[in-house]
């Protein structure tokens, strides 16, 4: 009976710090990446709008994020918007004109109680020590979440109301 019990207390103790983690907003797994690498982004999304369902997932990529291809989820409608680029860019000998901003995942349904992830690589550019901002809209059958708000310089994260998931940009040599 003891070891049914502290087995009880291990799970409870697991599952409180997990769903501590799952039920903040949306974020990244990895928040920290070398300039010029190849990034795998994981968006965590940790729960539906106010008890609703999650519908459709957007992320929108910064100029910093090059080539994004996501991850395809079963049940789930994916689909990429391309733009045409201010800044040409070369990526392996093939100047690029027009790249992926924007990621959807729709028509699928996540409930309030549970939490997924959201898979896309792309090649990250910019400069080391520089943040980098991916906002994410999420669609609910009642409402909606827009983890958009970016920090003022200096300002914790943690005070928006609705901050938008993070990227640190590290020199190649870093060990992240």
């Amino acid at each position: 009976m003891k070891y049914l019990i502290s087995a009880s207390l291990v799970v409870a103790a697991i599952t409180s710090g997990f769903s501590a983690t799952a039920s903040a907003h949306a974020s990244l797994e990895t928040k920290t990446a070398p300039v010029g690498s190849h990034y795998k982004a994981v968006m965590r999304i940790g729960h539906g709008c106010e008890g609703s369902s999650t519908h459709t997932v957007r992320i929108q990529l910064p100029p910093e994020v090059l080539r994004a291809k996501p991850m395809p989820k079963a049940g789930w409608t994916l689909e990429t918007v391309k733009e045409k680029l201010d800044k040409p860019f070369d990526y392996y000998g093939k100047t690029i004109n027009e790249d992926v901003r924007e990621i959807i995942w729709s028509a699928g349904n996540l409930p309030d109680d549970y939490y997924d992830e959201f898979v896309f690589s792309a090649k990250l550019a910019g400069q080391p020590g520089q943040t980098i901002h991916l906002k994410t809209f999420q669609e609910c059958s009642q409402g909606d979440l827009q983890w958009i708000e970016i920090p003022a310089e200096g300002q914790d994260p943690h005070d928006l109301k609705a901050p938008a998931p993070a990227l640190k940009l590290v020199d190649k040599h870093h060990d992240h």
